[in-house]
């Protein structure tokens, strides 16, 4: 496979000071029963979509005559797997699995569990892991040292949205959508205690972050 560098992700900066709240498409005032708890824009709707369809074409070529497994990582990615693999002009296969370190609280509890483990066998197989946001990185480092006991023929990582200067271990991430601030951010898949998932695009988060 192709190990060359990929094109360096989006790195995206708003001010609070300009920002404005738009609806699920990302274009215009929201409007939600949800209150004040949507903040400012963080990516687009139209820029999500664009980036997934370079991210699929870039898969596309690097897996061409091997088609990847698709390891999706609930329940926060579902949106992203979804349009990432259609994106993707390969017979792809998928499956998910969920690990959670977060509960229902907004800051990630340290402590990593696997609520849903794969349906299917990894042996000698393509798994490209599909997360949707990379924070501190260590639910990813032990699911990544937790898949490749099971010996994968390679395993590489796919991350929508990275924080920056979050990490708190190193991580090899062959695909990554956009860096964005260190703010807790909802929609898209990602949601606080359930709420917020259906939105189009990524917000900060407003509300009561404790």
């Amino acid at each position: 496979m192709d190990r060359s560098p990929d094109l360096s992700p989006p790195t995206l900066r708003y001010s609070r000071a300009v920002a404005t709240t738009e609806d699920e498409t990302g274009r215009g005032p929201v409007r939600l029963e949800q209150g004040r708890d949507i903040g400012p824009v963080i990516v687009s709707a139209e820029d999500l979509q664009a980036r997934i369809s370079e991210l699929g074409v870039r898969i596309t070529a690097d897996y061409a005559g091997r088609p990847p497994l698709l390891v999706g990582v609930l329940k926060g990615a579902f949106m992203f797997m979804s349009d990432l693999s259609r994106a993707i002009d390969l017979p792809v296969e998928v499956d998910f699995m969920a690990v959670s370190s977060y509960g229902s609280a907004t800051r990630t509890s340290g402590v990593v569990r696997i609520v849903k483990d794969l349906d299917v066998d990894l042996l000698d197989r393509h798994v490209l892991v599909v997360e949707d946001i990379v924070d501190s990185g260590l639910t990813l480092s032990y699911l990544q040292r937790y898949l490749l006991a099971r010996r994968p023929a390679s395993l590489e990582v796919c991350a929508l949205l990275v924080k920056d200067g979050q990490q708190r271990t190193e991580l090899d991430l062959r695909y990554v959508g956009f860096h964005i601030p260190a703010e807790f951010v909802v929609g898209y898949g990602l949601d606080v205690a359930e709420r917020l998932r259906n939105l189009n695009a990524i917000y900060a988060y407003a509300g009561d972050s404790s």
